[in-house]
């Protein structure tokens, strides 16, 4: 298989198992994006619009809806009087943490069949792939909050739906 037949495959792979984490936890895949965009910080529309690759009007559909469910606020931009910034609640909080738990455990298993050594080349050349390309951080290694770290230790709660 080439390498552009990869990464597609790739994409579409993590992309399925991405949706059926937000399925299980009743999020939309955009959603669940938003939701672990915002773990580490809250961040203005014009940041989250460039991090999620969305346009202004489907992003402030997306961030209405997910007011709506009690997940995220908007709150006043210390820096800009006239501009807002998106921030999770603490329902939003708990919700992400569980999510974005249960998402690196699916994740996690996808390169199961690979050796360590294998493991840890495929991490380094897709590092590089995402740095060289500047890719947003839209989705933080475990270590790089104590809300992952939480996440993390609450993959044994029981889940909606009393599924554990």
């Amino acid at each position: 298989m080439g390498v552009v037949t990869a990464l597609v495959r790739s994409a579409f792979l993590v992309n399925a198992v991405y949706a059926e984490s937000g399925r299980e936890y009743g999020l939309t895949p955009q959603q669940g994006q938003l939701l672990c965009v915002l773990m580490p910080q809250p961040y203005g529309m014009g940041e989250l619009g460039r991090m999620l690759g969305l346009a202004k009007s489907s992003l402030t559909g997306l961030v209405d809806r997910t007011v709506q469910r009690g997940l995220v606020r908007r709150e006043p931009d210390p820096r800009d009087r006239r501009a807002v910034r998106i921030a999770l609640t603490e329902e939003g909080t708990e919700l992400a943490e569980e999510f974005y738990a249960e998402t690196c455990r699916r994740v996690e298993v996808l390169p199961a069949g690979l050796g360590a050594a294998d493991r840890t080349r495929l991490a380094e050349l897709l590092g590089r792939l995402v740095l060289d390309n500047e890719v947003p951080a839209v989705f933080m290694e475990l270590d790089e909050g104590s809300s992952a770290a939480t996440a993390r230790s609450r993959v044994t709660r029981p889940r909606p739906g009393g599924r554990s």
